[in-house]
């Protein structure tokens, strides 16, 4: 199972709080990407407070700075809302996905410019130079975790992902503004024996701005070294399976206990019988029949209670057997193991790789639709493809080794609905 950490109970106690509003957003008729580019604007309008404050105050006046942060906290909250409008709303998209990436990116961008020229106007030279810094930073924790989760990688964690980042600028912008109302904007700590001071009302500001520029680049830096890692452990998982003998034993094993699983039944003719179709399963990937009988292994969604995917164990496999009056039952040890069962490996939050225990030659991966659907897709006369159901024709062979004359794919091109086939022989 998967470890909860504080962050994540602590997101989800916010959701808690937050769904109502996100109900009543939906209700209204708003679209992810509509919250989505409001906490753009809002955005716009912090780096807008920023160099209005650097042209209309002082360098005591850091009134300016505490609006900025309140605006930023409140601009942070829809960076949470839209996520959770696509999830409740039903309207998660790719598309969705990537505009979200891209807004908070140049939402990032417009803040830490807002920033910049505040501090430049003011003279803190040093403290703007570290605001760059911290942009640079942030830029890289999250270009480090794209890249990677597009090379099959998960690369999450750290202690400057982007909710962390935003709130530690808008709580040190709201204290400083709030400091500067009760001690002055102008206030500085000075120690005797040394000739400058220590401190000052806008160190409340720029101090963590200084810390972020830290740890966002260690942030950085670590999730390249995590995809490294993750990486090189992969490639030599590869090298080993490459060098590993018995590789196609194991594919005629599982190929003679499909066989096994199905005697007693005559073999067919070159061409696929027609068998009863599995219908009425709500969350059904794909299906698998093969020669011997009717009976039908069935791959379907394993959601857990409250309708969210199993991470560890996404995909629910078990036999319908038709000869038996379609009675549902569970693939045994032999069968899981050696012929029906599949090995899942996570590649990012919401995509993995799927291949069969009995031949691997052909990975399935399983992850979102353009609806927001999981689905199983898998390559099918050179289109990444819908994966329907997949056929086994056996003829003949020995009691061991069964002649598999071909294996059927069927499957439909989510682009264009077009229903693609393919046979191979393993």
């Amino acid at each position: 199972m998967k470890k909860s950490t504080f962050r994540d109970k602590l997101q989800q106690g916010i959701y808690v709080v937050i769904n109502p509003v996100v109900k009543g957003l939906i209700k209204i008729g708003l679209t992810p990407n509509a919250v989505t580019t409001i906490g753009l604007i809002l955005n716009i309008g912090v780096a807008i407070i920023f160099i209005v404050g650097a042209e209309k105050s002082n360098r005591g006046d850091l009134s300016y700075v505490g609006w900025a942060g309140a605006l930023i906290l409140f601009a942070g909250l829809f960076d949470m809302l839209d996520g959770q409008v696509a999830r409740l709303g039903k309207m998660s998209s790719k598309f969705g996905a990537l505009y979200d990436s891209v807004l908070d990116r140049y939402s990032e961008l417009v803040l830490f410019l807002g920033i910049c020229y505040y501090l430049v106007a003011h003279h803190y030279f040093l403290s703007s130079l570290f605001a760059f810094i911290a942009l640079i930073g942030s830029m890289m924790v999250s270009y480090t975790r794209a890249r990677a989760e597009g090379l099959g990688i998960e690369c999450k964690g750290g202690l400057m992902q982007r909710p962390e980042r935003v709130v530690l600028i808008a709580l040190s912008a709201l204290g400083c503004g709030i400091a500067s109302h009760y001690i002055g904007g102008g206030y500085k700590l000075f120690i005797p024996g040394i000739p400058f001071h220590v401190f000052e009302t806008m160190s409340i500001f720029t101090v963590p701005i200084t810390v972020l520029a830290i740890m966002s680049n260690i942030t950085a830096i670590n999730r390249l070294r995590e995809a490294k890692r993750s990486l090189e452990k992969e490639q030599i998982m590869e090298e080993h399976k490459s060098k590993t003998p018995g590789k196609q034993l194991i594919a005629v094993i599982g190929i003679f206990i499909i066989l096994l699983t199905g005697i007693g039944a005559h073999a067919g003719g070159p061409e696929r019988p027609k068998f009863p179709v599995p219908t009425g399963i709500p969350h059904m990937l794909y299906y698998l029949q093969r020669t011997p009988n009717s009976n039908t292994v069935v791959y379907d969604l394993n959601l857990k209670s409250d309708g969210t995917l199993d991470e560890d164990d996404p995909v629910n496999v078990y036999w319908l057997r038709y000869t038996e009056g379609g009675t549902k039952k569970g693939l045994n040890f032999i069968q899981r193991k050696f012929a029906y069962g599949i090995k899942v490996k996570r590649l990012s939050a919401e995509k993995y790789e799927i291949k069969s225990v009995a031949y691997d030659g052909r990975p399935m991966y399983l992850m979102k639709s353009d609806k927001g659907q999981y689905q199983m897709y898998m390559k099918i006369s050179n289109t990444m493809a819908l994966l329907n159901n997949i056929w086994i024709q056996i003829e003949g062979g020995t009691f061991w080794v069964p002649n598999v004359v071909y294996v059927e794919l069927n499957g439909t091109d989510p682009a264009t609905g077009a229903v693609k086939t393919e046979r191979f022989k393993p």
